[in-house]
């Protein structure tokens, strides 16, 4: 009996040093991940990139950790880049709306050998900063598009609303916008991301300037949801047209009803979960892609627009 009683003993001893070591190499094989971006998580925008950044963490088995600063705030953001780097991860991802503002810190990383991946904004910092790639959409040659598709329904006047003056990839937007729209002309109106005050300098705009024909927001959310309810306030949606950058489903139900021209999709699922996974590969493989990832532009229009609804409400597109 005693034989016996010894030998179960050193069986559950053997299996507990098993499961211990098990344990111990699942939990050193979880990576950690840190993302620092401008935008903050409870943006209906970047609420989405943050889902893609976890869903790739579970796929990956890597921790990922969400930073951004409490407003659009440059010196706040390279203050977390440095601490991010302090911590030395096993890869970093930003987006990069002011390369000028946030090079220094991002050198700083990729100096101690931290792989960095930019996402959203800051393509053309890329190979500058020593930026591994880039994932989005870039932003000029989309404007570029965008102004072509709203000259081809032969309107005269854009109004391009952006919310974040000096975040270069929105200030790209509307130049891209403008080149693309030849001919005809773009004017840019500044706001804050305040929902209020931008319903309220868009009908200001148009009360003012009857020339204006089509409204287009840089944030489907925050601008194009605004510019469809002051169009419909106003009485003049036969006149004014509205547009928008990124999707949300209140905004694609307007596409859909025929009360907006369309959407412009950059996939920020995409973008937060190409850099995770991206990053995961490279720490535990050493293979990356070799240059940068295009998230967008697409078009949703009315045809299209009622199957992408869905995915919307549920944080994915």
């Amino acid at each position: 009996m005693k034989s016996i009683l010894r030998k179960l003993a050193h069986g559950a001893l053997v299996a507990g040093i098993a499961v211990s070591c098990s344990a111990a190499a699942k939990a050193q094989d979880q990576l950690t991940i840190i993302a620092v971006t401008h935008g903050q998580a409870s943006d209906p925008f970047w609420s989405i990139v943050k889902n893609g950044m976890m869903q790739a963490g579970k796929d990956s088995n890597v921790r990922v950790d969400y930073r951004a600063p409490e407003t659009f705030d440059m010196v706040a953001m390279g203050q977390l880049i440095d601490a991010a780097a302090n911590q030395t991860p096993a890869g970093i991802v930003i987006s990069n709306p002011d390369p000028d503002a946030l090079g220094p810190a991002i050198e700083k990383a990729v100096a101690a050998g931290i792989p960095v991946i930019s996402m959203n904004s800051g393509i053309s910092a890329t190979e500058k900063l020593g930026i591994r790639l880039h994932v989005g959409q870039d932003e000029l040659p989309a404007g570029v598009k965008v102004g072509e598709k709203l000259k081809s329904f032969g309107l005269k006047h854009v109004l391009c609303v952006n919310q974040e003056v000096g975040n270069a990839a929105l200030d790209q937007r509307c130049a891209g916008t403008e080149k693309g729209f030849e001919g005809g002309k773009v004017t840019v109106l500044p706001t804050t991301a305040d929902p209020a005050e931008i319903e309220a300098k868009i009908q200001a705009a148009l009360t003012s300037d009857p020339s204006v024909d089509v409204v287009l927001g840089l944030s489907a959310p925050l601008v194009g949801e605004r510019a469809v309810a002051v169009v419909e306030k106003l009485g003049v949606g036969d006149k004014v047209k509205v547009a928008s950058y990124d999707l949300s489903a209140g905004f694609l139900k307007a596409v859909a009803d025929g009360k907006a021209l369309f959407a412009v999709d950059q996939q920020p699922f995409l973008q937060g979960y190409l850099p995770v996974t991206f990053l995961a590969l490279n720490a535990r493989y050493g293979t990356i892609p070799a240059g940068n990832v295009a998230s967008g532009p697409s078009f949703v229009e009315k045809d299209t627009a009622a199957a992408v609804i869905e995915k919307s409400s549920q944080g994915i597109r």
